[in-house]
């Protein structure tokens, strides 16, 4: 799933002070956060609450879908549309806390076998919810005919069968799910997994309609034909201008909703974004600009929300293509980078430099610091240039590689940054970044695709636990775009949830997993998340403690003003 304040750049730093000069500075990235000021007002305050007579929202969410089936998305801007129509066996609060959705209840004596009970729901056509739409929708995420991008979620879940069956070894009907009866569902473990509920949030599990999807193929999430079981269908979607969604009066939870309509609005530019939320057509930004930031905290207050967010902006190395197949020239470049300049003084909004793929404030998680962590920027330096030369890259023979990012006024100010810096602490003659800038949807298919050097890149947590991170990286993980490989690395994420593994020797070895890719560098981290956005104040029930960054609009309202 991202700031420069008016602080000036030091003087060490007259290269890249020089090549930002002329970019205009703007919030960058895939998630965005919020500061502690106004609490999310619970369903009874909303209650309480003299509502004004139009429940109308607009929110900006920062990209054109690539898509709104279920499974075939792998990020924040389809996730956060997605969960406005479809609700899977479970939810979450405005705290981020697991909570039932289509289940009831869930239990299980050994984390392996888990029996789940639905509630009674309908799909938005009035059919029933039944235990077999979930056999059904999980079947079609793992199938290799779907090539669905997180079709590796089951086999890191340990759902039984599902790893031989995204091998195209075994039938989809080997899954470890099925329906004892329409309201019974039972699912099957290889391993005792006891965060398995949580990891039930994520977007690919959720249900889609079969006979719909039978009916009318690709085209079943058209507003004219799909059919959702959420709080919200999709009754307009006008590419590069807006998606409309309206209530889906079959939803169980409906006579609690009280936004009639959400409009969600693609805008790529920070700055957009908030000039159309001080004009009033925007009630919730996605992002601030950094050089706007100290001023809309002074101007606007409480509206203007920073929190932590369970998210890492890195980016990543193709490991399996020249020059980045060697682990010495993509440590080199990790050592060099003054990525404290990028975190305080290009970020500059309470971002903290990343030492490792994982955030600190992960549940579960016992932090890994680096050796080199300790070291001088002059240290780093050296020893970058001594592993650029064993590599065989120097001033006559230097190291040239293009770095791809998505469209955003601050991925771009960021990659400027990085190149800068690289030239200044390796030799201007050394390092020749060539950068390439592709809309969201064409970006995604090149980064999945591998067809890149060094990608702009960041992972928000699917659920709070490090492996929703480090599985990423996993060898046959259907989201490590970079391939990289390392036995090492799978045994010890293997290991964790062995028999006998409890959750202090489990943070053992999630450490132990981040000093492997310490050593083996295959993200080039650069700084943890905070989620920056602008809420106006008559919006209410907004979540400011969910470090997930969820939000649903099942959940807010909108206050007469």
């Amino acid at each position: 799933m991202k700031i420069l304040s008016r602080t000036t750049l030091p003087t060490r730093l007259p290269l890249v002070m020089a090549v930002l000069a002329g970019l205009s500075l703007s919030a960058c990235g895939d998630k965005n956060p919020q500061e502690s000021g106004s609490t999310a007002k619970t369903s009874e305050q909303i209650e309480q609450t003299a509502l004004a007579d139009t429940q109308h929202i607009v929110i900006n969410n920062t990209a054109e879908p690539e898509s709104i089936d279920p499974h075939k998305v792998s990020a924040v801007p389809e996730g956060n549309i997605i969960r406005q129509m479809f609700t899977g066996l479970v939810d979450t609060d405005r705290e981020g806390k697991t909570v039932p959705g289509m289940a009831e209840s869930w239990e299980s004596s050994d984390n392996k076998v888990w029996t789940v009970k639905l509630r009674d729901a309908k799909w938005s056509n009035g059919d029933p919810v039944t235990a077999g739409d979930f056999v059904y929708s999980w079947q079609r995420l793992i199938d290799p005919n779907t090539a669905a991008p997180y079709a590796s979620y089951l086999v890191d879940a340990k759902v039984a069968g599902a790893e031989a069956i995204m091998e195209g070894k075994a039938a989809v009907d080997t899954l470890g799910i099925k329906a004892l009866d329409d309201k019974t569902l039972q699912v099957t473990l290889t391993e005792a997994v006891p965060y398995f509920p949580d990891m039930l949030i994520h977007t690919s599990t959720k249900p889609v309609p079969q006979k719909v999807i039978a009916e009318f193929g690709e085209k079943w999430t058209a507003p004219e034909h799909i059919v959702v079981n959420g709080p919200y269908t999709l009754s307009e979607w006008s590419v590069n201008d807006k998606i409309v969604l309206t209530r889906n009066t079959h939803y169980f939870g409906n006579a609690n909703t009280k936004i009639d309509q959400v409009t969600i609005l693609p805008l790529s530019s920070p700055t957009t974004d908030v000039a159309r939320y001080r004009a009033g057509e925007v009630d919730v930004s996605a992002e601030v600009p950094p050089e706007q930031f100290d001023m809309l905290k002074k101007e606007l207050g409480d509206e203007l929300r920073v929190a932590p967010r369970l998210c890492t902006y890195y980016y990543k190395y193709n490991t399996v293509k020249p020059p980045f197949n060697d682990a010495r020239v993509r440590r080199a470049l990790a050592l060099a980078l003054d990525r404290d300049t990028i975190a305080t003084k290009i970020m500059g909004q309470g971002q903290a430099p990343a030492y490792q793929l994982t955030p600190p404030i992960t549940n579960g998680m016992e932090n890994f610091t680096p050796q080199w962590e300790s070291w001088s920027k002059q240290q780093r330096i050296d020893e970058a240039k001594k592993l650029l030369n064993e590599a065989g890259y120097n001033a006559s023979h230097p190291l040239k590689f293009e770095l791809l990012y998505n469209t955003s006024d601050n991925h771009k100010k960021i990659a400027v940054a990085f190149s800068a810096l690289m030239k200044q602490a390796l030799g201007e003659d050394t390092v020749d970044v060539t950068l390439v800038n592709q809309e969201w949807k064409t970006y995604l298919d090149t980064r999945r695709l591998g067809n890149y050097d060094i990608a702009r890149s960041s992972w928000c947590g699917d659920y709070n636990e490090p492996s929703s991170f480090l599985n990423t990286l996993k060898t046959d993980n259907t989201n490590n775009h970079g391939k990289y490989s390392s036995a090492k690395f799978d045994s010890i994420m293997n290991q964790t949830l062995v028999e006998g593994v409890d959750a202090t020797l489990r943070a053992k070895l999630y450490q132990q997993a981040e000093a492997q890719l310490d050593a083996d560098m295959p993200n080039l981290n650069m700084f943890h998340y905070v989620g920056v956005r602008l809420v106006k104040p008559y919006v209410v029930g907004f979540p400011e403690n969910d470090p997930l960054d969820v939000w649903q609009a099942k959940d807010l309202a909108i206050a007469k003003h």
